[in-house]
C-alpha cells in the first residue's frame, strides 16, 4: 500500500515528509499508457505533490503543480487534496524512450527548459501561486529550488521512479527535507552531507526500506518523530455533473454553436480518460438552463 508519513527532528527545527508512490504511479502510467521517460518524469510531479498535501490545512484545499517545458512531453499538471487523493494530466504520454549519458531515463530531455508553477488553493479569492524557471528539469532539484526561491525555506528534495523492461513502474517514491530558521550549523552540515550521499529513493525502496527505513538512513544518529501517516492513491473526482458546468461556462453561444455543428458531444477528462457523452436532448437542456 502506498503511504507517506510527516515529521520532525526531536532537538532540531527540521521537518520532513518521505512517501511511497509505487501504486499510485503504476495507475497513472497504466491510464495515461505513458512511456518509461514519460512516467518517470509525470511520477516524479505526482510523488511531489503528494507531499506537498501535507503542507494543506483545510479539507477542500487543493494544491496543483504545472511543470511546461519545450522538450516532448509538453506538460504535465499533478494535483493532490489534503487526502493525498492524487491525478495527473500529461500533454504528450507516449513520448520516445531516452536514456542520457548515464544509462538513466532522461527526464531533462523529455521536460526540456521551461517553468515550474505551484498552486495553493485555500478557499480564498486568489489562489496563492509561485512560479520560477526550471534549472535542471529533473524535477526534483526544480522543486528544491521553488521552496528557496518561493518559499524561501531551504529544503532538499528527491524524487525517483523506476521502471521495467515491460514498462510497469516498478518503484517510486520521494522525499522532501526541510530546514526552518535558527537551525544550528551542525545538522545543516550534515543535511548537506546527506544530501549528496544518500541513495537514490528508488534504490532504498528496492532494498526492502519502507518510509521509516528511509528517515533513518537520512537522518543517521539524529532522532525522529512522525507525526502523521497518510495513505496515497491516485483518484479522480470528475462526475458528468461537473462536466455539464463545464459546458455551460463556455457560454450559451459556444454551447448552441455544438448543438447546431454535431448535434451531441463526446468529452474526455484529462486526468482518468473517462468518456463522457451527451446527447442533443441533454445539451439542449443545458443551453435551457442558461
Amino acid at each position: 500500500m502506498d503511504y507517506m508519513i510527516r515529521g520532525t527532528l526531536e532537538k532540531y527545527p527540521v521537518r520532513f515528509s518521505i512517501g511511497r508512490t509505487t501504486d499510485t504511479v503504476e495507475k497513472m502510467n497504466r491510464i495515461h499508457n505513458t512511456t518509461p521517460t514519460a512516467a518517470a518524469a509525470a511520477g516524479r510531479a505526482l510523488t511531489a505533490v503528494a507531499l506537498m498535501s501535507f503542507m494543506l490545512k483545510n479539507d477542500n484545499d487543493k494544491i496543483s503543480a504545472v511543470i511546461s517545458g519545450d522538450g516532448e512531453i509538453g506538460r504535465i499538471i499533478a494535483t493532490s487534496g489534503i487526502d493525498a487523493k492524487v491525478k495527473c494530466d500529461i500533454l504528450n504520454p507516449g513520448i520516445q524512450l531516452m536514456i542520457n549519458d548515464k544509462g538513466k531515463l532522461d527526464v531533462a530531455r523529455a521536460v526540456g527548459k521551461g517553468s515550474l508553477t505551484v498552486i495553493r488553493d485555500m478557499g480564498l479569492k486568489e489562489p496563492h501561486v509561485g512560479h520560477i524557471e526550471l534549472v535542471s528539469s529533473e524535477i526534483g532539484e526544480d522543486f528544491t529550488y521553488y521552496f528557496a526561491v518561493s518559499e524561501q525555506i531551504p529544503s532538499i528534495v528527491s524524487l525517483g521512479v523506476l521502471v521495467s523492461a515491460d514498462y510497469k513502474v516498478e518503484q517510486a517514491g520521494g522525499f522532501i527535507v526541510q530546514v526552518m530558521p535558527d537551525c544550528e550549523e551542525e545538522i545543516i552540515a550534515y543535511l548537506e552531507e546527506k544530501a549528496g550521499s544518500i541513495k537514490p529513493v528508488t534504490s532504498l525502496l528496492s532494498a526492502g526500506l519502507d518510509c521509516e527505513g528511509i528517515a533513518k538512513e537520512m537522518f543517521g544518529e539524529y532522532k525522529f518523530k512522525v507525526t502523521e501517516i497518510k495513505k496515497v492513491e491516485y483518484y479522480c473526482d470528475c462526475s458528468k455533473e461537473r462536466i455539464e458546468k463545464a459546458l455551460i461556462a463556455m457560454g450559451k453561444s459556444e454551447l448552441e454553436a455544438l448543438i447546431e455543428d454535431q448535434g451531441n458531444a463526446e468529452i474526455k477528462c484529462h486526468f482518468c480518460n473517462k468518456l463522457y457523452e451527451f446527447s442533443r436532448d441533454e445539451l439542449e437542456r443545458l443551453r435551457e438552463s442558461m
